[in-house]
């Protein structure tokens, strides 16, 4: 149990971070205690990894929602064009994402997941998954370069 608590806590941490940011460390531990309560539940042990990634994005989105309900922040109140914070720290841009836009970038852009695959892991549909990663995409975009 220790080798696989082991060889889990860094993935699941580096999925947990990005989507629930200051609380990243306490969705880690949310979702390592789901997957050990679910394990049994396991049957192809090929699935592992995927059944482990669906565990940690949901339990990120749900401490992340628990902890800041309202995390959108309004664009306008992004850094002036050309300001060295803005261009120096893409957490900050991530950081007004809400943790919806924010699972649906990390598994696209970072995890590598497909639209219909992350529409799964997310427990919506691909119709949605699509437009959410589009709004994601255009909000960290004008974030970035506004």
């Amino acid at each position: 149990m220790n080798e696989l608590l082991d060889l889990l806590t860094p993935y699941v941490t580096r999925l947990c971070a990005p989507i629930a940011l200051q609380d990243g460390a306490d969705a880690a531990q949310e979702a390592l205690i789901a997957v050990f309560r679910g394990l049994r539940n396991v049957r192809d042990p090929q699935a592992l990894y995927g059944w482990v990634r669906t565990t940690a994005v949901r339990e990120a989105v749900r401490v992340a929602r628990r902890a800041h309900p309202a995390v959108a922040a309004e664009l306008e109140d992004l850094p002036a064009p050309g300001s060295l914070e803005l261009a120096a720290d893409i957490r900050d841009v991530l950081d007004r994402l809400t943790p919806e836009h924010r699972a649906i970038l990390v598994l696209r852009e970072i995890e590598g997941v497909d639209e219909k695959s992350a529409a799964e892991l997310l427990s919506i549909s691909t119709g949605t998954a699509k437009s959410r990663l589009s709004r994601a995409k255009n909000s960290f975009r004008k974030a970035w370069t506004s």
